[in-house]
C-alpha cells in the first residue's frame, strides 16, 4: 500500500499548482505543459502563433479547464505581465514559470547583422528576463515561494563548428547567468531558479531553417555526438524541467543541469 501511495503521489506532483509555459505550443514546451497537466496542474500555454497556440492548449487539455492559451511575443516586456495576469485571473495563482521560449538557426559570425543579433537577444534573453521578472513579482507578492525553470543550451557551454551559432550562444549564456543571479536574489522569497542545458533535441525548431528532406538527413548525423548514442527527444528535456520545478528539487537552486546525452562529459 505504501508503494502504491508513493507512486500515486509521484504522478500528481503538481496538483493544485499553476504554471506558465512560454514557447508552449510545440516541442519541449508542449511536452512540459502536457505533463504538468497530467500530473495535476494547470497551465497557461504561450506562443506567438495564435492558431498553433490554441491547438496546443486544446491538445494539452481538451476540456479547456486546466489549460488556457495566451498569444504573445515574449520579446515584449508587456507579454510577461499579461501572462502572469492571465494565470492569476484564470487560475487564481502562479507557482511555476517554465521560461522555455526561444529561437534557433545557425549562421556564421561574419554573416550576422544587427537585426539578426537583436532577434536572438530579444527572443531569448530579453524575453526570459522580463517574463521571469513579472513572474517573480507575483510569486513574491503571494508569499508562497515558487519555481522558475529556464531552458538554456549546450551551445552556451561550448561552441560546435557544425552549427555556428554565436548570437544564439551569447543569448543562451545570458540565460544561464540570469539563472544564477536570480537564484541568489530570489532565495529569500523562497523562489528557486534553475535551468537545463539541452544537447540536440529533435523538435520542430529544425524545420524553421531546414527543409523536411534536410531534417531527415541532418538530424541523424548528430546521434554519434552524444556519448549515449542518440539525440534527445522533447520528453528527455521535459523530464528534467519538471523535476526542477517540483518539490523533489526543493533544495536545488542556481543549477544549470546538462541534459545532453553526455556531451559535456567529454569526447569518446
Amino acid at each position: 500500500m505504501a508503494i502504491q501511495n508513493f507512486e500515486e503521489s509521484e504522478k500528481m506532483r503538481f496538483e493544485r499548482k499553476v504554471a506558465i509555459v512560454t514557447g508552449g505550443n510545440s516541442g519541449i514546451g508542449k511536452e512540459v505543459a502536457r505533463r504538468f497537466v497530467a500530473e495535476g496542474g494547470r497551465v497557461v500555454v504561450n506562443g506567438r502563433n495564435a492558431a498553433k497556440t490554441e491547438a496546443a492548449s486544446k491538445e494539452v487539455d481538451p476540456s479547456g479547464e486546466r489549460a488556457v492559451a495566451h498569444v504573445g511575443d515574449i520579446a515584449l516586456p508587456s507579454t510577461g505581465r499579461a501572462l502572469v495576469k492571465a494565470a492569476v485571473d484564470r487560475f487564481g495563482q502562479l507557482d511555476v514559470l517554465f521560461n522555455n521560449a526561444g529561437i534557433f538557426g545557425p549562421r556564421p559570425f561574419l554573416e550576422v547583422d544587427e537585426a539578426e543579433y537583436d532577434r536572438f537577444l530579444g527572443g531569448i534573453l530579453k524575453g526570459a528576463f522580463f517574463v521571469a521578472q513579472a513572474a517573480a513579482k507575483a510569486m513574491k507578492a503571494a508569499g508562497k515561494g515558487g519555481a522558475i525553470v529556464q531552458t538554456g543550451s549546450m551551445w552556451a557551454l561550448q561552441a560546435i563548428g557544425a552549427t555556428p551559432s554565436s548570437a544564439y550562444s551569447v543569448a543562451k549564456a545570458g540565460v544561464h547567468m540570469l539563472t544564477k543571479n536570480l537564484a541568489i536574489e530570489l532565495a529569500p522569497d523562497g523562489i528557486r531558479v534553475n535551468a537545463i542545458a539541452p544537447g540536440v533535441i529533435e523538435t520542430p525548431v529544425f524545420n524553421t531553417f531546414l527543409t523536411p528532406e534536410q531534417v531527415a538527413k541532418v538530424l541523424p548525423s548528430f546521434n554519434p555526438m552524444h556519448p549515449l548514442g542518440r539525440n534527445g527527444q522533447p520528453a528527455d528535456a521535459a523530464e528534467a524541467l519538471l523535476f526542477l520545478a517540483s518539490d523533489q528539487a526543493k533544495w536545488i537552486t542556481g543549477v544549470i543541469l546538462s541534459v545532453d546525452g553526455g556531451v559535456m562529459a567529454g569526447r569518446q
